[in-house]
């Protein structure tokens, strides 16, 4: 089945000359001033020379590290990313924190129990990890070869 065997411009064409014709002997002022609005739009928003160039990828190069490098260079260059990776941790648990607060202050205000909201979220997340636990005990058939 078509879907253009249903679709008639007849009678949209009959509405439009209906409506031409009931708009009086100003239609033509009104129909300039529709164009010269929307052709003005138009212009501003296609210009050329008022287009942004899109900003640049960041580029993340990877670090490569000299070969003669020592153990105890290795060993404090590991140390000092473990301490930067565990700030950046923490700043993010206080971030979390703050967030999780901000909304539990939203939901006490519009009236709803967040304490139950936060209890059964809690031990749904109890639930999943002994679910893991205990997915992650049982051990697969061994299959000997015939």
């Amino acid at each position: 089945m078509s879907i253009w065997k249903n679709i008639n411009p007849g009678g949209a064409i009959a509405d439009f000359i209906a409506v031409w014709r009931l708009a009086g002997r100003l239609r033509w002022r009104f129909m300039a001033l529709a164009i010269v609005v929307s052709g003005t739009l138009f212009s501003l928003v296609v210009r050329e020379e008022e287009r942004i160039e899109p900003r640049p990828p960041e580029i993340t190069y990877i670090t490569s590290w000299r070969a003669d490098r020592s153990e105890a260079e290795i060993l404090s260059s590991n140390a000092a990313n473990q301490r930067r990776q565990t700030q950046l941790a923490a700043e993010q648990a206080k971030r979390d924190a703050l967030v999780k607060n901000i909304y539990k202050a939203i939901g006490r205000a519009s009236g709803m129990d967040v304490d139950a909201i936060d209890r059964q979220a809690q031990s749904e997340a109890a639930a999943a990890a002994a679910a893991a636990a205990k997915a992650a005990t049982i051990k697969p058939p061994v299959v000997k070869p015939a």
